[in-house]
């Protein structure tokens, strides 16, 4: 089964330094009906003015990673880590017991990302962060896994949650293949071009829910990025 999340049809907010959709019920945003897909609580796609950004704040028991697609993110933690994580690059922070962030975009152009809320296996436990490039070049063609809390995928950012973030970028007519396991909760979003997925076309930044499907058959109908949740 897909479900078909088109992008004009998203919740969304307006603050001026920031443009924000939500793929799922998110602050100002409540819609009962669509709390998660999954372990998946949010999926927000961001864009964030030159010189502005999110303030310190606290979080607590979430993996939350950050899927740059444009230009850059800065951040800085109650932990004392600060780095700078640029267009395919991520960054992930799990917030276990307690942590305050902030979030900036200090480049000259705007920031564009994805910011991805996945429900920990456990709660509490130490805060971390951690950011790591993942060059377009290397996965072009396949699915590589960039954060995961799943046994053997030792190359991904760990996340302390039983889910993985996968991402690729398709050239037109290129094709991938996932086979997850079944009653997984699949959530897919184009971050730029369209793909057509088991004949379901999905259009960028549209969201595509997946349950129950042996086997996906992603085929890139103009050059495609995209970003795959696979969660319990």
């Amino acid at each position: 089964m897909i479900e078909l999340r088109p992008f004009d049809k998203l919740g969304g907010a307006d603050h001026g330094w920031l443009k924000a959709k939500h793929h799922f019920s998110f602050a100002s945003h409540y819609d009962p009906d669509n709390m998660g897909h999954g372990a998946l609580r949010v999926w927000n796609d961001d864009e964030i003015a030159p010189n502005t950004g999110f303030p310190a704040h606290p979080h607590a028991n979430m993996e939350i990673i950050t899927y740059v697609r444009e230009g850059a993110i800065t951040h800085q933690d109650s932990l004392g880590n600060q780095g700078r994580t640029e267009a395919g690059d991520v960054q992930v922070m799990s917030a276990g017991s307690g942590i305050r962030h902030s979030e900036y975009n200090l480049e000259p152009g705007k920031t564009r990302i994805f910011q991805i809320w996945i429900e920990p296996t456990l709660r509490g436990g130490q805060p971390t962060w951690g950011s790591k490039p993942f060059p377009k070049a290397d996965r072009s063609g396949k699915l590589v896994t960039i954060a995961s809390g799943i046994e053997g995928d030792t190359d991904a950012l760990p996340i302390r949650a039983d889910a993985r973030v996968l991402a690729t970028t398709l050239k037109a007519g290129e094709s991938a293949e996932y086979a997850p396991q079944k009653s997984r909760h699949l959530y897919l979003v184009p971050a730029a071009g369209a793909v057509e997925i088991n004949g379901v076309r999905v259009n960028a930044r549209d969201g595509a829910a997946i349950r129950d499907e042996d086997r996906l058959k992603i085929t890139a109908l103009e050059d495609t990025e995209l970003v795959l949740v696979d969660a319990a």
